[in-house]
């Protein structure tokens, strides 16, 4: 099926299949996938008034079958086989069959323009340096990445790496396309070769550490980082690298401890809610959160107590917190949660403390089906009254939002809430007796 003009931009404008973006070159955990989609799956667009006869080359050059329409191939990689893709035309004065190739007169430009309307072209011809910087510097100017990756390769078969590499190093757009490539290629081996060329330290420490992805082993992981240490990295990133190793070291013997304990049943906590993965590998927040479900009471000189996690990685009193009352909550220890909040003063006076906001407690002791006995305690310490009364409404603490009407002499408020407490019940009574009460000068 022919596509217009029209239809050609409508896909080059919609396709998923985009130029290259380079904002998230250096997370770790990016999901660089354009250019692989890119090179393998590139539609073809033909012109109306192009009769080439093309025959359809794989990755290695062999012929993978049947004859394709005018001008087809299936990927950018096509166009880059070891054995040049054929080109055909009829040509006047010459025996119906015969035919004349073309593809050695095609400039640089002529072969940038075919690559992006996904024609099968071969670069083969481009046999001096001259010539395959000009046509780098035709698919740069056309501003489209799936192009600029295709010449690349051929210029990364073509060209010694140190060659490469000088030209690249001054055209900085087809540079990015190429880290980015290589990274998704995974050529791990080309990549540190061309950081250390550029003298990109970071990066080539950077590209160095993204290696223990790759390792499942929990003990080498752990060797591999430590090999990390004392790279040239930034401060920061030099501090998460010691972070990382030290969690995992921790990781480790705790995950060995605690499946000796588990297997050996004799653990309560372990038999009444048994783990549902390995606590190897995991991020620092799920490792307190785990530290605080299954070690809690534990003392501070163990390598599994929270408190010692908290200390050692310096988690601020909000995350800690806040991650301990989810675990505590989870498996309703509702004395740990008030201990979590109680604070005392050097009189000896205690009074409740929280540092995410008593709101924020409110909200998760609910998702934790906490007692309404316990949910009015902790709504009742909600400090701004407009919050308090939306809390008390939502999760029916009846209790708090009578005795808030009542404080703030609402009488409306107050009767309008009577609709919403069950007939006959203590809280009616509450406010019955509160509204006919003399005692109390309503404001409305």
């Amino acid at each position: 099926m022919n596509r217009t003009k029209g239809d050609e931009e409508e896909y080059w404008n919609s396709s998923k299949f985009k130029a290259f973006t380079f904002d998230d070159e250096d997370d770790e955990l990016s999901q660089l996938k354009e250019s692989k989609r890119a090179v393998n799956s590139l539609r073809d667009f033909v012109d109306d008034d192009d009769d080439d006869d093309l025959e359809r080359v794989s990755w290695t050059g062999e012929p993978v079958g049947s004859r394709t329409r005018p001008g087809s191939f299936q990927s950018l990689s096509d166009a880059l086989s070891d054995t040049p893709a054929k080109s055909y035309a009829p040509e006047l004065g010459r025996p119906k069959g015969e035919y004349r190739d073309y593809s050695n007169d095609w400039s640089p430009s002529d072969t940038v323009r075919r690559l992006r309307k996904g024609k099968v072209c071969s670069l083969e011809r481009f046999r001096s340096l001259q010539d395959k910087l000009q046509l780098l510097e035709e698919a740069v100017s056309m501003h489209d990445g799936n192009v600029i990756t295709a010449v690349l390769i051929f210029l990364k078969r073509t060209l010694s790496k140190e060659i490469l590499f000088r030209e690249l190093e001054v055209r900085q757009i087809a540079l990015r396309h190429l880290i980015h490539f290589l990274k998704e290629i995974g050529d791990q081996k080309l990549l540190l070769d061309l950081f250390r060329f550029l003298d990109r330290t970071e990066e080539l420490a950077l590209s160095h550490y993204r290696e223990h992805l790759n390792i499942q082993d929990p003990d080498k992981r752990k060797e591999f980082l430590k090999t990390c240490i004392g790279l040239p990295f930034s401060a920061e990133d030099s501090a998460h690298i010691q972070d990382h190793y030290t969690l995992l070291e921790r990781q480790i013997i705790i995950e060995a401890n605690d499946r000796h304990l588990e297997s050996a049943g004799q653990t309560e906590i372990f038999r009444k809610h048994p783990r549902k993965a390995s606590i190897l590998n995991m991020p620092l927040v799920t490792t307190l959160f785990y530290s605080c479900f299954y070690h809690y009471t534990e003392a501070e000189g163990t390598f599994s107590s929270p408190v010692n996690l908290k200390k050692t990685f310096k988690i601020p009193d909000k995350q800690y917190v806040l991650t301990a009352l989810a675990a505590r909550a989870k498996l309703r220890a509702w004395n740990d949660v008030d201990a979590l909040f109680t604070t005392k003063n050097w009189l000896g006076y205690t009074k409740k403390r929280a540092p995410i906001g008593f709101h924020r407690v409110v909200e998760i002791l609910h998702k934790n089906n906490a007692p309404v006995q316990i949910l009015q305690e902790y709504v009742n310490l909600v400090e701004d009254v407009d919050t308090k009364l939306n809390l008390a409404t939502k999760f029916k603490c009846h209790d708090v939002v009578i005795d808030t009407c009542r404080d703030l002499k609402d009488r409306q408020q107050l009767l309008a809430y009577r609709s919403k407490v069950d007939k006959g019940s203590v809280e009616e009574e509450k406010i019955d007796a509160l509204l006919s009460s003399s005692q109390i000068r309503w404001k409305n």
